[in-house]
């Protein structure tokens, strides 16, 4: 496992477990079986509604707590300074663990500021090992940076082949903020199991097309979080540190690049709308 390590000091596996999607009843299972396999970090949040799930395989594991990576997030309906330091120690109960080791908020929305100063509160009081941000842009990063004492020092975002995030992670850079991706294996959207061009790549190191994007993004310093519901799966997904993708296979997986989401765009209006309708969500 290769590691990155962020601003604080703290180090990270680069390649986890996600769970998103990964219903409450089957999580406990599925988090077993990553940890079975080898993984050490998972990430889950707050509206995915299995931290419970996590925990209680964390805990059955046998894996020593110290060993195991856990992410999580905090949903817009808990913004504001007083819910989020409520829903921190919700979050610390459903995972059955003393701190989490990275805490994010999971959107651009509400009252970010007053549940990043919770975030900053529960980071000193050894609640959070790190604290970070998710699916902020570029103006959002730099406008809450610019305001708080702690600086994010992760910022999980949409990133694969077809949306590089290459701007925006050149801002992160200066901010010595890590990216982090969701996402990415694009969900399988764009026709990306069968892209040709990563077939051609993985052709050439005995890899499938997912090994050859997740390597790509590795090697650009992502940090990744794969998610299937099967084992072997989620055992190919970790089999790639045992291959290296030249500057060449570097340079023509860039020309993927459409520079734009393949989901949603969080500066659309109609987009912000669906979120403020989903405020209710936990």
């Amino acid at each position: 496992m290769e590691y990155i390590k962020l601003s604080n000091g703290v180090e990270m596996p680069q390649l986890g477990y996600g769970v998103y999607q990964v219903t409450p009843e089957e999580c406990e299972r599925c988090v077993s079986d990553a940890l079975s396999v080898g993984y050490r970090m998972i990430d889950t949040a707050q509206a995915y509604h299995n931290e419970e799930g996590v925990g209680r395989a964390v805990k059955k594991s046998g894996v020593a707590r110290d060993e195991v990576f856990i992410v999580s997030k905090v949903w817009i309906s808990n913004y504001g300074y007083v819910k989020t330091k409520a829903s921190i120690d919700e979050s610390l109960r459903k995972l059955q663990t003393e701190y989490i080791d990275l805490m994010l908020l999971h959107q651009p929305f509400c009252d970010r500021y007053g549940a990043y100063r919770a975030l900053e509160e529960a980071y000193r009081e050894g609640k959070l090992r790190a604290i970070g941000v998710s699916n902020f842009y570029p103006d959002h990063l730099i406008d809450l940076a610019s305001n708080v004492e702690v600086k994010p020092m992760v910022n999980q975002v949409e990133t694969h082949v077809f949306d590089q995030q290459v701007e925006a992670k050149k801002y992160m850079d200066e901010l010595d903020c890590r990216i982090m991706s969701w996402g990415p294996l694009a969900e399988g959207r764009n026709g990306f199991f069968s892209n040709e061009l990563l077939g051609k790549i993985g052709k050439k190191y005995g890899k499938s097309i997912p090994q050859v994007a997740l390597r790509w993004l590795l090697q650009r310093g992502v940090i990744i979080i794969p998610k299937s519901t099967h084992k072997e799966r989620m055992a190919e997904n970790l089999n790639i540190f045992d291959f290296e993708l030249t500057a060449d296979d570097m340079a023509q997986i860039q020309t993927l690049d459409t520079g734009k989401s393949l989901f949603f765009d969080h500066h659309d209006g109609e987009v912000t709308k669906m979120f403020m309708g989903w405020r209710g969500l936990v």
